[in-house]
């Protein structure tokens, strides 16, 4: 009988669209620092829209690279929709420090946000992911954080800001 030393891994992924917020680098005690952002993610009825707020780490470098590029935009206020691919969902316990809720349980969702396949700025389209086949999904690897990576071919339709 033979042993493998090859780790297997479940993937839990969640796609859709939503609103980016809060690009930030988060600074950590141990380790270096990384790229985050909110992702308020719509859901339910297009007449009365639902938001689901997931604080993501952002993983792989061209997710990396197009949340950057969003920075200015999210900052001056402006409207930035995208569509999305966050992995392994999680919860977050706390407890509220401040305001009406103080001492009150509450929780956050978290993730890692991978793919981004489109971005609206203000209604209009300014990134389109170039289209995969199964073949191109097979062949792309992880970033060894499990964030599949897109080809180096994507390239932006205008710039986003």
């Amino acid at each position: 009988m033979t042993q493998s030393n090859e780790s297997k891994f479940f993937d839990l992924h969640t796609t859709g669209i939503g609103y980016l917020n809060r690009i930030r680098e988060v600074s950590v005690r141990k380790g270096p620092a990384f790229l985050a952002c909110t992702v308020a993610a719509l859901h339910g009825s297009a007449d009365d829209v639902e938001y689901s707020y997931i604080d993501c780490k952002v993983a792989g470098a061209e997710a990396q690279k197009l949340v950057r590029r969003c920075k200015e935009a999210v900052d001056a206020g402006k409207k930035v929709l995208v569509s999305f691919k966050i992995g392994d969902i999680w919860t977050d316990p706390f407890i509220y420090q401040n305001g009406d809720k103080k001492g009150q349980p509450g929780a956050q969702l978290k993730g890692r946000l991978l793919f981004i396949g489109r971005i609206s700025v203000d209604g209009d389209e300014v990134y389109r992911a170039p289209e995969r086949n199964a073949s191109t999904d097979e062949a792309d690897q992880s970033d060894g954080e499990g964030a599949v990576t897109s080809p180096e071919t994507a390239s932006p339709l205008s710039s986003v800001a």
